[in-house]
């Protein structure tokens, strides 16, 4: 009987499944909490970064799928090259090149939405432990592309009168920046800064990463020149070949279902961010490549930015007045300019937001709570809040709902 009992307990360590990689228990469920939120009945989701669905497209995005699967039925249903749909490469370096910007297909990826640059960028550039410089808070999609290669990080504090660009990038693997509009904090870094980090990233060899997902959702002023136009200027009227990786995608300005983004860069991190991305999906969907360049040819953004742009500004407005009623007792914020946030910062450090977030569920509003924004994730007194998704009334309940678990956790309750 002893015998057996040993078989039997061999057995079952022998069929035991392996454990799950190390880096998962290090990830956050946040994201796929404000994701969800939506089945949640009467829940106010002012979490996550999603456009207003009334907007999208429809009708035109059908008409335009449905030539390109008459007119390209290998394109749409078939394999594509790695690097992506030849034409839509063509469009896109025309689209982003300026008189100081000279690119061509060799300067452009196409990436299965704009999260999947993020985790290429990963791939081809990290070492374990690899030291990241960037804006901190950050983009929780980028800290949890890079996870898995427990990355160390270096805080960029543009807003720093002593910052020195040169220092904060020599040795970094790569610097981070989402200069428009920073998720969450919905901050513009200014020409000046701008013009800094360029000319670090030329000095040190440093790659800088230009991610700039909410370019187009501008608000207030004038827009700056991009980073990749300033760093432009040095290549004497020849094709890109700079340090600036910029990063763009369609999910904010046409529809995020389409899952389209793009990288470009000099014609090295092309190929690099390629190999990397062969092992990844081996190719983006032919479909939504021919339904992105109908949409560009077309000019869809162009006709649907003013739209965009009015009723967001409204929302943000909408949303600021909110908090300057129910909460600006408790919480300090600015106007962003632009983009799809507003950042509130507790007046008081010692104020949990992770813990405001289950108190906040219970109301039936749905926040992003600061701490997934910080890698050492020691930033507790601050949240973002999304004012894209809902219309005014929405906006103004789901502050109230807030406010009204802000007082039960400052109660004690």
């Amino acid at each position: 009987m002893r015998l057996m009992d040993t078989a039997a307990t061999k057995l079952r360590r022998s069929t035991a499944r392996p454990a799950f990689a190390r880096w998962l228990g290090t990830t956050n469920a946040v994201t796929n909490t404000f994701l969800s939120a939506g089945s949640i009945p009467d829940l106010i989701n002012i979490a996550g970064g999603l456009p207003a669905p009334e907007l999208y497209p429809a009708a035109e995005i059908a008409q335009i799928a449905r030539k390109a699967i008459e007119a390209h039925p290998q394109d749409t249903l078939g394999y594509n090259p790695v690097e992506g749909l030849p034409e839509l490469r063509d469009a896109l370096a025309a689209r982003f090149s300026t008189p100081h910007l000279h690119l061509g297909r060799e300067n452009i990826l196409i990436t299965t939405s704009g999260m999947q640059g993020l985790d290429l960028l990963g791939k081809a550039l990290l070492e374990e432990g690899g030291l990241i410089a960037g804006q901190f808070p950050t983009y929780l999609g980028a800290i949890d592309a890079w996870r898995p290669r427990y990355p160390t990080y270096r805080n960029l504090i543009l807003q720093d009168p002593s910052f020195d660009p040169v220092g904060a990038l020599t040795g970094a693997q790569f610097a981070y920046t989402v200069p428009n509009f920073s998720n969450p904090t919905g901050k513009l870094v200014g020409l000046q800064t701008r013009q800094a980090l360029v000319d670090a990233a030329h000095a040190t060899g440093t790659w800088l990463i230009e991610d700039d997902p909410y370019g187009g959702l501008h608000y207030d002023g004038v827009p700056l020149p991009r980073m990749i136009e300033l760093s432009g200027g040095r290549s004497a009227g020849q094709r890109y070949d700079g340090p600036v990786v910029y990063m763009g995608t369609l999910s904010k300005e046409i529809a995020p279902g389409l899952r389209i983004g793009w990288v470009v860069a000099a014609p090295e991190m092309i190929k690099a961010l390629t190999m990397a991305k062969q092992g990844s999906d081996m190719c983006t969907s032919g479909i939504t490549q021919r339904i992105a360049l109908g949409a560009l040819e077309a000019g869809l953004i162009e006709r649907l930015q003013p739209g965009l742009v009015g009723l967001y500004r409204e929302r943000r407005d909408a949303l600021c007045a909110a908090l300057e009623e129910h909460l600006s007792e408790w919480f300090t914020f600015e106007r962003p300019v632009g983009g799809m946030f507003v950042w509130a910062v507790a007046r008081d450090r010692d104020f949990d937001t992770d813990r405001l977030l289950p108190l906040a569920l219970k109301e039936k509003v749905c926040i992003a709570p600061s701490s997934v924004f910080d890698p050492s994730e020691t930033n507790r007194w601050a949240m973002r809040l999304n004012f894209t998704l809902n219309p005014p009334e929405r906006l103004d309940e789901g502050i109230r709902r807030l406010a009204s678990a802000v007082r039960t956790l400052i109660g004690g309750g």
